[in-house]
């Protein structure tokens, strides 16, 4: 490689890189000698970070501003970074955003945004860079999804269900390249105080008024579980419980509950709803063998 190479053999590329998850997660590994590759909408954000992250630490930082909900951004990012001779050792499938409200109410082309972006890109991005790490028989992918991939979420159907996609794909991938050097996993974070909440509108909701976690603290546990090689990563012991709860709990209950939660009304009946969930949940997981596999993962 070429200048990219001057200071470290590694290279990490993370989209959604200039706030939030991608932006604490593209700290991480520029702590861990890693250049960076940051793909993002603005310009001028990235080159802000571009600046920080290479004077705070010792690396190379590119920038490609690209819409990545563009039909051919993932091709162009990828035939651009072969032209610069730019190999990615580490895939961070971090860009995504979600809408509040009914499906039948909701922005046709947004929805379809959404899919483009939460989806199709990423899914791109994973075919185009995974041929190359095969190649080498060495590299890793992080997608980042949400614990709403364990259930259905009305008031925000399509969001959801495009989450859930991330996760089942990401599981099927690490199945596959099980007897390789590649390592893949899917990064699950419940509500996270990020931009991510104002844009998809929830930031009022009651699953926002709930415990919300930084992140930097997300992106840290991801950090230590793609390092340590867990295919499923989800921070937070709460989380962890209400997305396993969710294999013992009635569909029906999962779904009235979620509804809930999404709506943008308080007071206490509501907050009594959401804690008598929670502590169903738990209920569900008394026994021994349950606990120790919701510590383990």
């Amino acid at each position: 490689m070429n200048q990219q190479n001057s200071v470290s053999s590694k290279t990490a590329l993370i989209t959604g890189a200039t706030v939030g998850i991608g932006y604490e997660l593209a700290k991480l590994f520029a702590g861990d000698n890693y250049n960076l590759v940051l793909i993002a909408r603005n310009e001028k954000i990235l080159n802000e970070r571009k600046h920080e992250l290479e004077k705070a630490f010792d690396i190379n930082v590119t920038v490609i501003p690209k819409d990545l909900g563009n039909p051919g951004a993932a091709d162009d990012i990828y035939k651009q970074l072969a032209a610069e001779n730019i190999a990615i050792d580490t895939l961070i499938n971090n860009a995504g955003f979600g809408l509040l409200g009914d499906f039948s109410a909701l922005d046709y082309q947004q929805q379809m945004d959404m899919i483009n972006l939460n989806i199709t890109a990423l899914t791109a991005l994973c075919k185009l860079f995974l041929k190359d790490m095969i190649q080498r028989d060495q590299g890793n992918i992080m997608n980042v999804a949400s614990t709403a991939a364990f259930q259905p979420g009305p008031s925000m159907a399509v969001y959801y269900a495009s989450k859930a996609y991330v996760l089942h794909f990401t599981e099927a991938l690490a199945y596959e390249l099980k007897n390789t050097h590649i390592h893949v996993n899917v990064l699950c974070p419940g509500p996270t105080d990020t931009e991510f909440h104002k844009r998809a509108g929830v930031k009022n909701t009651l699953l926002m008024k709930g415990q919300v976690m930084s992140a930097a603290a997300v992106a840290k546990v991801g950090y230590q579980g793609l390092k340590r090689g867990k295919t499923i990563i989800i921070p937070g012991f709460m989380n962890k419980l209400l997305a396993y709860s969710v294999r013992f709990t009635p569909r029906k209950i999962i779904v009235a509950i979620v509804g809930w939660l999404q709506q943008n009304r308080g007071g206490e009946v509501l907050f009594f709803l959401y804690w008598i969930g929670a502590w169903t949940h738990r209920v569900c997981f008394a026994s021994e063998t349950a606990k120790k596999e919701i510590i383990a993962q």
